[in-house]
């Protein structure tokens, strides 16, 4: 599937890629709530590796309970999504742009792992009805010890802003799961139920840390 459609619906919010600023919980994008959790999963390199596969097929999200719906997925000879990159000292260093085509992963499975600028509508229940939460893939974390990804919110979802999902292996060899996240209600008729989406998050993010915990 082509993304060139999907481009033309643009995120809800403008600081991509905030969500691996190092400071983003002291110093969250202008009008936007931080929140950061972090619990162990596991230990040894086997269950990082399986972890990192787990959280790039959407595993948190279905495991959690929402229904995770893929729109639009880069082919590869498409442009993809580069997001903002920072400096070890969380400065800005490049702006977001479209760039050059990444190289196609799979998982052991044959599963297609989670790639940049994939569009995903996730559908929930929430607040007594059924919610969709139209996201974007806006980055992929591919370092030694930590892999993952963030996605931002599209026209029609309830919040504005960013969420990403970092599996982190530390120097003892123990598994952790980094759910970081800001956000505002994206209409007035949300703001009107903003402290229930506060709750919201936090039962989700519970969720999503207990979905590979103990795997």
């Amino acid at each position: 599937m082509s993304i060139r459609g999907s481009y033309r619906t643009a995120l809800t919010y403008g600081a991509v890629g905030a969500t691996q600023a190092s400071d983003l919980v002291t110093y969250p994008p202008e009008g936007f709530t931080p929140t950061e959790s972090r619990a162990r999963i596991g230990h040894g390199d086997q269950r990082f590796e399986t972890a990192v596969t787990q959280a790039l097929t959407w595993q948190i999200q279905e495991r959690s309970g929402i229904r995770v719906r893929v729109e639009e997925q880069p082919d590869d000879d498409e442009v993809r999504y580069n997001p903002v990159t920072f400096d070890d000292d969380g400065v800005p260093i490049a702006p977001a742009s479209i760039g050059t085509p990444q190289v196609e992963k799979f998982a052991p499975d044959g599963t297609p792992l989670v790639t940049a600028g994939t569009s995903a509508t996730l559908t929930m229940h929430a607040f007594g009805r059924t919610v969709q939460a139209p996201v974007r893939v806006v980055s992929i974390i591919d370092e030694h010890d930590r892999k993952g990804f963030a996605y931002g919110t599209l026209e029609g979802h309830p919040l504005s802003g960013e969420e990403s999902f970092v599996v982190e292996r530390t120097s003892d060899g123990s598994v952790w799961l980094q759910i970081r996240q800001f956000s505002q209600p994206s209409t007035r008729k949300w703001q009107f139920v903003a402290p229930l989406l506060r709750r919201q998050q936090k039962v989700m993010a519970e969720r999503y840390l207990a979905a590979l915990r103990g795997d």
